[in-house]
């Protein structure tokens, strides 16, 4: 019997290759003759030609939705999600042949895109189930999605997106703001053409350019994990934008984590990172040369140290407030906000006060945007001379003699107290740091803890870096460990998932544990945050010092960016240990879950 396999998954990643390997393999000892169709990265698109569809007796996906649906009109088709594949492929392949019926594509499916299939059997799991939406036409959707550090959450969103869309019937094109800048990007015609515009950004992203469009303000977390229900609101709810509206990151009723100050703070970290990660790894390269070499004038560690420390570490907190007022204001907000980080810097508040010059920046600056209003003829000065002038002197004054002092103050107790604590304040220090990089994976308080880390750096202070990063790799190789160790507890799709989450802990991106606390929170969280608590204490008590705030394992291939190397490799592999081993013990196996888009 002449069959075509077709197979997909939500990441594109390996579980696309696998499931279509196991199926192939398992048709041919069937004595079938398969067409293999695989939508993934590792391999390039191969569609099935005219020729394979037409000679087909049986068509067999292996997804959560028909890739280009009207091709296969009239041939009998079985679909379901592949989850359901990967476990027993001959059986699944024996179902198939004995429940697939004659399918009608939908009449409003786009030609080259993907659209969902009839409902699924009824004892297929709850997720493999989807609908055509018969309720509306198919749609043009664009969307932008970003966080702070533009790795995890900015790509995996995306791929959450334009799968719920396309299994929704929709057409849809995601743009990613990640580390690298805008890729995918947007071109205007398709702009221009979008019924709705879907911002998943953490971080303030340029609106400008939907101007006019209905836009869907909401954030990577929401994206990511209530993905079709993020595309019917945005389809259902969004509106179209005032100019005030736009800049101010829109008046929807949101939770802090969308709007407010969790975002504008996030922006300016964002914008801060590379400058934070540049010097603190300049730095350390200076140390290779000796620890005090770069006090020896025309030496290239006292060019490395006056590169990464004196002007690297100096722009931090200008680049910080700027951009905090940037996402608050827009752009008449970036220049009070740089000066306002500046003297903070100068008069010694540390981040503490580039965070509060920010904010006031960026709050005045928008007071007089929207408040002062000037004739006609001399309003376009505003934007170059009134709101700079007035915005700049306000926050300066304020700076210099209301917080300045204040701050500084605060500031020099808290690096004072950090430097100096004993081994008992450490370790608790550690400990808390440690849980609340693990609580959320990724959310507020997982964030909260990673810009302290980075705001201390700017203070000398590296110790807190390092035990922040380490936990911060704990949750993903634990999910790895555990799913080599438990194998039997975990579905192949699962032990996929968990082989890309190690991978993942080892880069720094704790989001690698994201589908499986989402499928088991209540056992993965606990087990997570015992496990960071452990490594954070660890690395306080060795007194680990770490100049970059990012990089995850392989930061070790620069000199002196870590110290004590071997120390802190242990208090990394402690913690994994305990988290891996601790789940893989308390974990019951149950139904497999879906891969998660890594």
């Amino acid at each position: 019997m002449n069959v075509i396999l077709i197979t997909a998954c939500p990441s594109g990643m390996a579980t696309t290759f696998l499931a279509a390997r196991r199926l192939e393999q398992a048709a041919k000892r069937r004595g079938w003759q398969p067409t293999v169709e695989m939508h993934g990265e590792l391999e390039p698109l191969a569609p099935a030609s005219a020729e394979a569809i037409d000679a087909a007796e049986l068509v067999i996906v292996a997804a959560d939705h028909v890739p280009d649906p009207q091709r296969f009109a009239g041939k009998r088709l079985f679909q379901a999600s592949i989850a359901q594949a990967l476990p027993d492929p001959s059986a699944f392949l024996e179902r198939a042949s004995r429940e697939a019926t004659s399918f009608m594509a939908p009449e409003d499916a786009p030609g080259s895109l993907s659209a969902p299939l009839s409902k699924a059997p009824e004892h297929a799991p709850r997720s493999s189930q989807t609908t055509v939406a018969e309720s509306s036409p198919a749609k043009n959707i664009v969307a932008v999605t970003a966080c702070p550090t533009g790795v995890a959450h900015t790509f995996m969103a995306a791929e959450a997106l334009a799968e719920a869309g396309r299994a929704l019937g929709h057409r849809i094109r995601v743009e990613t703001q990640g580390s690298v800048g805008a890729q995918d990007e947007l071109s205007d015609d398709e702009i221009r053409d979008a019924d709705v515009v879907i911002l998943a950004c953490d971080i303030e992203v340029d609106p400008t350019r939907f101007a006019g469009k209905r836009i869907w303000r909401t954030s990577t977390g929401n994206a990511l994990k209530k993905s079709r229900q993020t595309v019917e609101e945005a389809l259902a709810n969004a509106e179209v934008e005032s100019q005030a509206g736009a800049a101010g990151g829109g008046e929807r009723k949101k939770s802090v984590k969308e709007k407010g100050v969790y975002k504008h703070l996030l922006t300016g970290v964002s914008f801060m990172l590379p400058m934070v990660v540049a010097g603190g790894l300049l730095i350390a390269l200076s140390f290779v040369f000796g620890i005090e070499a770069f006090k020896e004038e025309g030496t290239l560690a006292a060019a490395l140290m006056q590169i990464g420390g004196g002007t690297a570490f100096a722009l931090m907190i200008p680049v910080l407030a700027g951009y905090i007022a940037y996402s608050i204001a827009d752009r008449p907000g970036i220049a009070p906000g740089m000066i306002g980080g500046m003297l903070a810097s100068q008069v010694g508040a540390g981040f503490i006060g580039g965070i509060i010059a920010g904010f006031l920046a960026g709050y005045v600056a928008k007071a007089v945007t929207q408040y002062v209003k000037l004739p006609a003829s001399v309003e376009s000065l505003k934007p170059i001379l009134i709101i700079p002038l007035i915005a700049s002197l306000v926050t300066g004054l304020v700076m210099i003699y209301v917080v300045g002092e204040p701050v500084a103050a605060l500031l020099s107790t808290l690096t004072a107290f950090l430097e100096n604590m004993g081994s008992a304040n450490a370790v608790l220090l550690g400990i808390l740091l440690g849980a609340m990089m693990c609580f959320d994976l990724g959310g507020p308080v997982n964030k909260a803890a990673y810009t302290f880390g980075v705001g201390l750096l700017a203070s000398e202070t590296y110790a807190p870096m390092a035990a922040i990063m380490a936990a911060g790799m704990v949750p993903a190789l634990g999910m790895g460990i555990a799913s080599f160790v438990a194998r039997n507890k975990f579905a192949t799709a699962e032990r996929e998932a968990g082989k890309a989450s190690f991978v993942l802990g080892m880069c720094f991106i704790t989001e690698g544990a994201i589908p499986f606390a989402a499928k088991d929170p209540l056992r993965v969280i606990p087990a997570c945050m015992v496990g960071g608590a452990i490594t954070g204490a660890l690395s306080m008590l060795f007194g680990a010092e770490l100049m970059a705030p990012h990089g995850g394992i392989f930061v070790l291939l620069i000199p002196n960016a870590i110290t004590p190397v071997l120390l802190y490799l242990a208090a990394i592999v402690a913690g994994a240990l305990v988290t891996g081993l601790g789940y893989a013990m308390i974990k019951r196996g149950e139904a497999p879950v879906v891969t998660a888009n890594a």
